[in-house]
């Protein structure tokens, strides 16, 4: 969690960049029953744009920088590959990272495999290249993996086979698309880790869910720390309620805290509907005198 504490205020870096896996020998392999147009062609670079569906969304520039330097001392060790949309016109299907650095390194062209393909073959090309070299965070695999299920009409067990996934690494996956908007910013940032989401997917009430978030980025807890917090939060909601609907963990916190700092017995009752009532007691004018005391100025 250290990393991750440190990631905090960021921004949402390109996390698991790769800078040494450029010649990965296995990326043609992949996509070799995608008919192609060819061997390598030297194509400019003003005449290839970008993917949009790229599942990869978050570059890292120190590191594009690097592997700038690296072809502009060795060259392109691994061609990228494209398809043809038009005359003198080419689509990035994988890549990305090479072609970016190769504009920063001055050069006007570069080798690439032209191959035919439909959105859908550019779609699971690009995936599976970024998937097999770590490229891509959870939530962009998970995004990915939901996409592939939708435009390719797959069940989950077919999008196992074509990603060489187990089914349930790919329900996990899925699962996260699931988790508040806030929780999977923190994926993306590398505040929590998979197995941190893993923990928190289990809780039913959203503000568990933050407050939980929130414990775990402040404290640095471990995801062991994490399971027997939800697992406590689990057991007090099966418990039967003095109030007409549970009380969320947070509240029952603050509840807590409230009670420290003003030394009396405290009560918070919420229904439903979130409407309720705070109770505090006091056994003198004095013990009064004391709690308004601490309210007023705290």
């Amino acid at each position: 969690m250290a990393a991750a504490k440190k990631a905090l205020g960021r921004g949402l870096d390109a996390i698991f960049g790769d800078n040494t896996r450029e010649n990965t020998p296995n990326e043609n392999e992949q996509i070799g029953n995608i008919p192609t147009a060819g061997a390598i062609s030297e194509i400019p670079l003003n005449q290839i744009s970008t993917n949009p569906d790229q599942p990869r969304k978050e570059f890292d520039e120190d590191k594009l920088a690097e592997l700038s330097e690296s072809i502009k001392n060795h060259g392109i060790i691994q061609p990228v590959t494209v398809r043809k949309t038009a005359k003198n016109k080419y689509e990035l299907i994988t890549g990305e990272r090479r072609y970016r650095a190769s504009k920063m390194a001055g050069l006007k062209s570069i080798p690439a495999f032209i191959r035919e393909a439909d959105d859908v073959q550019v779609m699971e090309m690009a995936l599976v290249e970024n998937i097999q070299r770590q490229d891509l965070n959870a939530i962009e695999i998970a995004f990915s993996y939901q996409k592939l299920v939708d435009e390719c009409n797959l069940s989950y067990e077919d999008l196992s086979k074509r990603v060489g996934k187990k089914r349930a690494t790919v329900n996990n996956y899925l699962r996260l698309l699931k988790l508040p908007i806030e929780i999977q910013l923190a994926l993306k940032e590398d505040l929590v880790t998979m197995g941190h989401a893993r923990a928190l997917i289990s809780m039913e009430e959203v503000n568990d869910q933050l407050f939980v978030l929130k414990e775990i980025i402040e404290k640095e807890l471990s995801v062991r720390q994490v399971e027997a917090i939800v697992r406590k939060i689990q057991n007090k909601a099966t418990k039967p309620q003095k109030t007409n609907g549970s009380l969320p963990y947070k509240y029952q916190q603050l509840n807590s805290q409230i009670k420290k700092k003003l030394n009396a017995p405290v009560e918070i009752k919420r229904s439903q509907k979130g409407k309720g009532k705070i109770s505090i007691e006091f056994d003198s004018d004095k013990k009064l005198d004391q709690i308004l005391n601490e309210i007023l100025n705290s």
